[in-house]
């Protein structure tokens, strides 16, 4: 079952595009990426996608049904964390959260406030004008997840984050979607996407360029090759060799193309060390964009 489904989303602002026939679905259970950076149309898609932006044209879907039609009662099966937040400066964080809780009918809200509190080092009884932008952005996190949604939506949610909560956050989403939660993660980060998600889809300009697993994603882009060689001849690299460097009988040089082809042109050669890396996600972003 597919939990997000959207057909041809297109939104513009005026004259000006937003996103255009954006085509995406997330099925049950998956941590779905979606990676671009900032102005790529990534908040304006998922805005739409919940129905807080009316689309020009297309439809969008979340657990079967149109968000436009069911949107109160699809929402309150969703979390949401926005890119930014902002919340009543004068009441605390214990104050809010419990209002929170409260609208969800939850009967323990307030022990599962205390204990993601207490697993994000957030004190819940100063202001919110008080907290540090970080600390807002825990507040926001434990509001987007005290109600256990089956859906998460998260808008560059580690902005803000130090390393240290990044981690404990990356864990608790781990937690729950081993549990079953859906998540759909939107990220410039493309680190966090590489760790956290199944596939994801690529997003310029307000059009998706691709979508792809993680594991197809860098098996099939650029790999770095180092050489040294018997001599310092300079050989004819094989096809796809991009970027070479000589420096005696050693040369560095990334290869996009088939694997095999490269093991088959190595076979041939007086090879007296390899080293062969696989690319991360942020090469692979480049390479999309260069297109």
């Amino acid at each position: 079952m597919n939990i997000i489904e959207t057909h041809s989303l297109s939104k513009f602002y005026g004259k000006e595009r937003g996103i255009t026939d954006v085509t995406i679905s997330v099925k049950q259970g998956e941590v779905f990426g979606f990676i671009g950076p900032n102005g790529a149309g990534k908040s304006t898609t998922i805005r739409t996608l919940l129905g807080l932006l009316a689309p020009n044209s297309g439809e969008a879907m979340l657990f079967g049904q149109s968000i436009l039609e069911n949107g109160h009662e699809l929402r309150r099966r969703i979390g949401y964390l926005p890119s930014e937040v902002d919340y009543y400066a004068e009441m605390t964080s214990r104050e809010l959260l419990e209002y929170h809780a409260n609208l969800y009918g939850l009967e323990n809200g307030g022990e599962k406030i205390r204990e993601l509190a207490h697993y994000f080092e957030l004190n819940l009884d100063r202001p919110i004008s008080d907290l540090s932008f970080g600390d807002k952005k825990k507040c926001a996190i434990i509001q987007t997840v005290v109600h256990e949604p089956e859906l998460l939506i998260l808008d560059e949610p580690t902005s803000g984050l130090d390393p240290l909560m990044q981690n404990r956050f990356f864990e608790l989403l781990e937690s729950r979607n081993s549990k079953g939660t859906t998540i759909f993660f939107s990220s410039h980060i493309l680190s966090e996407i590489q760790r956290l998600c199944d596939r994801a889809a690529i997003i310029r300009g307000g059009e998706i360029t691709a979508v792809e697993d993680i594991t197809t994603l860098l098996a099939k882009q650029m790999k770095k090759v180092r050489l040294v060689l018997a001599s310092d001849t300079k050989l004819e690299l094989p096809e796809g060799a991009q970027n070479q460097q000589w420096l005696g009988n050693k040369v560095l040089f990334d290869y996009v193309g088939p694997t095999k082809d490269l093991l088959q042109w190595l076979g041939r050669q007086e090879v007296v060390d390899l080293t062969l890396s696989e690319p991360d996600l942020e090469s692979i972003f480049m390479n999309y964009y260069r297109r």
